[in-house]
Parts: structure tokens; sequence; C-alpha cells
């Protein structure tokens, strides 16, 4: 009797005995798969409240993660019930970001205190690895010590959390002594409060435009004079953009994106630990002139002090009236550097995967929920209120070598004054060493330079009089990006360096699209071999950058591709 036969024959079988399997056999005593716990349900529920939202999975999580420590699979299996979602829609969301701890039946929980220490390029360069191999020899049981990605805070090599809380330019024993503490608290400098900023001509501007006195024209038309590009990295025109997205129906929506996790920037946390008003001001006038409804700020989960920070002062400017005109809503990131991308970021306030999406549609047009969406990035609203006090013009004239602006240029590495450098665009990166950065480090000299971060490429020191803005790199191989600039010395070898660049690509490829998600690990596995198969890794680059989704994948090649090119003698 053929196969199919005999399935068929046993099926009727089991029905004509009344087993389990046939149609008319008892109903279960409990549905199949895992089973909701009692007191796991109660405990999300209470965490949670009554009427949960899908696009808050993240926070939720967030909120079990810091109460309990870990996600239980009972905490998960609780929170997909009472969010009416299946368990395994819960568990992909938890398990793609890197900060929650999932743990599964019959695991251990993780200790209750961990160490993190940075080890992408500018801390490597400052001693992560010695800090690293130090901690994992001398950290008692209770404490786990784990690699982790930009901290943003190169400034200030090597850095670690306690808690995603950062210590800096640290050693083992303050590590220690502070893992032994327990929780460390955010540390929230001082700054420009509510009341600094007002009684320094804060939010008169935005009074203007709700008065009348500027209409959503004339501020665009402002925008466009002075040249504003997206100091994200994407370098659109600001009021291109604005007029964009105000062309299309409402409702429409706004996203700011804080999650600067390119090695090497740090330049919107700068702003936002100083001056984080004149952001604040921005923000409510972009959703003013666009006609936005609510504004989603996404914050990055290694920014604690700032996630406490904006709360409470966007709190304040709600109770001053001065934000009826839009909701405000401050996201939470989790650990996952590709939702610096703006569609993964998208997807990520919705409570999703971190996935960056195909375009077309653009974001301006099907956005958040589908709606169309403002994105912008710190650096690019704060500088809305100097353009228009101060004219366009002003802004525009601020760039040097022909180009029009200022940038804040994030240095780091093999210089004396690192730091975060308000410079004119177009300066060279010669120039920004010398009058900004007090020179090069003692006994170091002078040798390359990444100019935009991680997937910007990695010029040489002989390439020292490229003027440093968007339009000017791409010649040479290279892009500004966020202006994220690292810089390295002769006592640097380019083949670690660009081989750190990979691993920090391998490690938060998405996973989506397979060059990317192969390609960097192949990548990787060749670069770490004492003689590079050059041909082999020209080839991976070529197929990143034309088949990858987003950036990451189409910029992971540049690194590789800029020291075969500038760098022959490091091979």
């Amino acid at each position: 009797m053929p196969n199919s036969e005999k399935t068929y024959s046993r099926a009727n079988q089991a029905r004509r005995r009344g087993h389990p399997g046939s149609s008319d056999h008892a109903p279960r005593p409990y549905p199949k798969g895992r089973q909701v716990d009692a007191d796991a349900l109660r405990q999300v529920q209470d965490l949670v409240g009554n009427r949960p939202r899908r696009d808050l999975l993240i926070e939720y999580l967030h909120l079990v993660q810091d109460r309990y420590g870990f996600l239980s699979s009972a905490h998960l299996a609780g929170l997909a019930a009472h969010m009416r979602l299946s368990q395994t829609e819960v568990y992909e969301v938890a398990t793609f970001y890197a900060h929650f701890d999932v743990v599964k039946e019959g695991e251990q929980p993780p200790p209750s205190t961990t160490i993190r220490v940075c080890d992408s390029i500018a801390c490597q360069l400052a001693g992560a690895e010695t800090l690293l191999d130090e901690l994992m020899a001398g950290a008692p049981a209770e404490v786990r010590v784990l690699r982790a990605p930009c901290m943003g805070r190169c400034e200030s090599a090597p850095v670690a959390e306690v808690g995603h809380n950062h210590l800096l330019r640290t050693c083992t024993d303050s590590l220690l002594d502070a893992a032994a503490q327990g929780h460390v608290h955010p540390s929230v400098p001082e700054y420009i409060d509510y009341d600094g900023y007002v009684r320094d001509g804060g939010y008169q501007l935005w009074n203007a435009c709700r008065e009348g006195r500027y209409t959503a024209d004339r501020i665009i038309g402002m925008l466009d004079a002075s040249a504003l590009k997206g100091l994200g990295g994407a370098g659109f025109p600001t009021g291109r953009k604005w007029k964009i997205v105000s062309g299309y129906d409402a409702p429409r929506l706004m996203a700011v994106n804080i999650d600067e996790g390119e090695p090497g920037t740090f330049k919107d946390r700068h702003y936002l630990e100083t001056d984080p008003h004149r952001f604040i001001e921005g923000m409510l006038i972009a959703a003013w002139a666009v006609g936005t409804e609510t504004a989603y700020v996404y914050v990055r989960d290694e920014y604690p002090a700032i996630i406490n920070l904006l709360g409470k002062e966007i709190s304040r400017v709600q109770a001053a009236g001065l934000s009826e005109h839009v909701g405000i809503e401050i996201r939470r990131g989790a650990g996952a550097y590709i939702c610096g991308e703006e569609s993964a970021m998208i997807e990520s306030i919705e409570g999703k995967r971190g996935l960056p999406r195909n375009r077309p549609p653009y974001v301006a047009e099907i956005g958040l929920f589908g709606r169309p969406t403002l994105e912008n990035n710190v650096e690019t609203l704060y500088w809305i209120r100097d353009i228009v006090e101060h004219g366009p013009q002003w802004y525009a004239d601020a760039g040097t070598n022909g180009r029009k602006g200022w940038r804040s240029y994030s240095v780091s590495g093999r210089v004396r004054e690192p730091g975060v450098k308000l410079a004119p665009a177009g300066i060279t990166i010669r120039d920004l060493i010398d009058d900004y950065c007090g020179g090069m480090q003692p006994g170091h000299v002078f040798k390359g330079y990444l100019p935009g971060g991680a997937s910007g490429g990695i010029l040489p020191a002989s390439l020292d009089q490229v003027p440093l803005d968007f339009g000017t790199l791409q010649e040479y191989g290279c892009f500004i990006g966020s202006a994220a600039v690292v810089v390295f010395s002769d006592r640097d070898n380019m083949k670690d360096v660009a081989l750190n660049l990979m691993r920090f690509f391998r490690d938060e490829s998405c996973g989506q699209c397979t060059p990317c998600r192969i390609g960097t690990e192949k990548a990787v596995q060749i670069m770490q071999k004492p003689e590079w198969d050059q041909a082999l890794l020209e080839d991976l680059g070529t197929v990143m950058t034309d088949a990858s989704i987003c950036g990451l994948g189409q910029a992971a090649g540049n690194p590789i591709n800029c020291v075969l090119k500038y760098f022959p003698e490091d091979l």
C-alpha cells in the first residue's frame, strides 16, 4: 500500500476508535502551546495597565526587565496574552534587541549586575581590550562582563557601563567597586534647564510663531536660504523635507532620531546634556510648521540620563502650555545600531524589530503607522532658533572652502583635546586637529582618519586638505555622515582598525538581507587571517554595496576598500 494510503487508513482507524486525533474526541483540558502562568500574567498586568497598546511592546519589555532583571518565558507568555499577541511575536521582538535578557525555561537568570565595556574603535585605541581582560579575570561570579558597541562617549575613552550608566576613563578597580555597590544611577550633568533657557530668551521665537508673527512658509523659506541639511548623516535639505511632508494629507507625524550609534558619534548627546531646550523649541516649531499631531522622540538606551532629563524638561514645557499643538512621546531604544536608520527606527517605535524597510515608498510619504512622517535628528532641530534669530545668511556664511553652514564634529582618537568641535563646514582635518583639538597626542604622528564614523571610510594623512562636508568625499570612497572623526597615528595598524569596524557591522547587522548578514561575517573571517584575500574582500564589498537593503550593508565595505587603496604598507 502506498505511504499516503497507509496514512489515510490509520487516520480513519483512529477516528473509528475515538482516538484523540479524531474529530469526535473530548475537548482538550488546556490549549496547545506554552501555558500562561497566572502569577506572571498578574505581574505583567500590574506593570502595563489594563489597556495595552501594540506600539508600546518594547516599552513594556523594558518595564518587565527593569522590574525583574530579565525577561522570563513566563513573563513573555503573560505579556503576549495580555496584549492578545502571539508568543512568537513577542519573543522575536525581545530577542532582536541586545539589551533584553531573555531567559528560557531551565536557564539561569543573568547576574544582578552587568558591566559592559565598549570595544568600538575609539575605546580600542584607549586600551579597552586590556580593561576587558582584567575584568574577565577579576570579576566575581555575581558580576557579568560583556563587550558592547559604541556608547556615545568616545571623547572619554575607554568607557564602560554599570547597568547602562556610564563610567568614564575608567579602570578595573573603579568598575568592580561600582558593581559591588549595586545599581548605579544615571548621572545627569549640569545643563540649561527650562527656567534658565527662558531667561535667555528661549521660546520667544516659538511664541512669535504661535502669535502669527511668523508663518510656516516663512520659517521653511529661511531654512531653505540657510542651506541647513539633515545633520544625522543623510544631508537632505531640511527646508525641502519640511515642505515635502507638509504637502501630504494629514494626519502627519514626526520622529526625532536620538539613536546616534555610529562609532565615533556623540554630538547629539553633547547638545542634549548642555542645552536641551534649544532642541525642544526646534522640535515644537517643526511640528507646527509641518502640521504633525504627535512627535515621537526615540532615544538610545545607552543614554539613561538623557531619557530622564528629557522627560523632566518636556514635562515643564507641557505644563507651561507650549506644546498644546503636538503630543510628545519619548521612546526608549533597546540596543540596536540599525535603529539609527530612519525606517528601522520607525519600525522600533511601532513596537517591532528594527528591520529597515525597502524604499520607495519613503518615510516622508508612508512612515509611522502608515502616515506621512517628518524625521529629523537632534542637531538639525537644534539650529532652528539660531537660524531664524540671526538670519539664514549668518548660518550659510559660516562655512569655509566653498561650503555652507556650521558642523558639529565629534572628534576622538589620537588628539590632545577630543570632544565636540563646532567648526565651519568644509574645514580640513589638518585645521580641525591643529586649531580645535590642540594637535596630536605627544609622541604620535598623524597617519589617517575616519571622516564619518565606521561607515564613512578611512582616509590617509596625505589627504589632509579635503573639505569635510557633504558631497566632498565621495570621489575618495568616503563620506562625512554624522561628522564622527576618529584620528589615527603611526602607532595604529589600519588592518586592525578595519577589522574592528567590520566586527561592529557583523554584530549590528539586523540579518534581514543575505548580502549584509553573510557578507559581514565572511569578511571578518577573512580579515582575521594574517594575509587578506584581497580579491575576495573586494567582491564581498561590491555585493554588499549593490545588494544590501540599507546603509549598513551598503557602506560596510568602505573600510576594506580604503585600507587596500590608501594603506598598502599595513597589509
